[in-house]
């Protein structure tokens, strides 16, 4: 009977610390999938999905400078930079309070100034919670130096 009762409360404590878990990470699956979903609707130059998510006072660090909003839409709309293909190698989210930093090594297809160029990233991305709605805040490309 013992025995039961010690099995019986370890598989309670498992599925309650497993549904805790899952609790836990559903913020973290949302970021990862509005990031998939944002380089997604860079590569097609979609600035209509884009400007609602980039928060208006949003800011965007580049190997060649940094700029905000506005910016980055023209940049995208124009293909002064055009995002053809993200690789995601690894992604890790991070949440304090209403705030997600989310961390993407990637590995970059663009086209930049007419030319084809392919670079490995670390991308940090800030989203924050407004009401129900997660905002970009800052994206900010770090070039990676060795494989």
């Amino acid at each position: 009977m013992m025995k039961k009762t010690i099995f019986g409360l370890l598989m309670f404590m498992l599925f309650a610390s497993n549904s805790y878990a899952q609790n836990a990470s559903g913020a973290e699956q949302e970021i990862i999938t509005l990031s998939k979903q944002k380089w997604q609707w860079m590569a097609d130059k979609n600035v209509d999905k884009l400007e609602p998510l980039f928060d208006d006072k949003s800011v965007f660090v580049h190997m060649g400078g940094s700029w905000g909003k506005t910016q980055e839409i023209n940049v995208i709309k124009s293909g002064g930079i055009h995002y053809k293909k993200a690789d995601i190698l690894e992604v890790t989210v991070n949440i304090i309070g209403n705030t997600a930093i989310l961390l993407n090594k990637i590995t970059l297809l663009a086209v930049v100034g007419g030319n084809e160029v392919t670079n490995p990233f670390i991308v940090t991305e800030v989203y924050v919670k407004e009401n129900t709605t997660w905002k970009l805040g800052s994206l900010s490309f770090t070039k990676l130096l060795g494989p």
